[in-house]
């Protein structure tokens, strides 16, 4: 959680909500950091989750890996729960695991508002671990919103 937070510390960078995703192999190596870029880039779907699983499948097909598009193994550690886009993303690219720090009770999509993460009718299945260093997480993500009331 600790490489996600940098992220979300660097997404503040350019304006951006502070919200740093990690992917890790199934070893605990990093294969992909994403932090959003949705300001940066004037793309509403650069969401950090939806960076580092695209960064991810780039490495790994770098690398020579036959799975393609599937993270079969990966782990995703991220600052806030992901919302109903990220989760569809998770579900589709096969991450078995994501980790998150701070809960969403506005768009969350992995227990809060919706649960697409666990939903029964899909074909893919996430273990969900929530509200790690949730307090951190959350003071990042208090701070700066409200530096942008002042």
């Amino acid at each position: 959680m600790g490489l996600a937070l940098q992220q979300a510390t660097l997404a503040q960078e350019h304006e951006d909500v502070p919200i740093g995703a990690v992917i890790l192999d199934a070893s605990g190596e990093v294969l992909s950091v994403g932090r959003n870029e949705r300001e940066l880039t004037g793309d509403p779907t650069a969401h950090a989750e939806v960076l580092a699983i695209r960064a991810a499948v780039a490495a790994l097909q770098s690398a020579g890996h036959d799975d393609g598009w599937r993270l079969e193994s990966a782990t995703l550690v991220v600052t806030l729960e992901p919302c109903a886009m990220c989760a569809g993303a998770i579900v589709l690219s096969r991450i078995p695991r994501v980790v998150f720090g701070a809960w969403d009770e506005k768009a969350g999509a992995a227990g809060s508002v919706l649960d697409v993460l666990r939903e029964p009718r899909l074909n893919h299945w996430v273990e969900v671990i929530g509200g790690v260093r949730e307090n951190e997480c959350a003071e990042v993500l208090r701070n700066f919103f409200a530096d942008k009331r002042v």
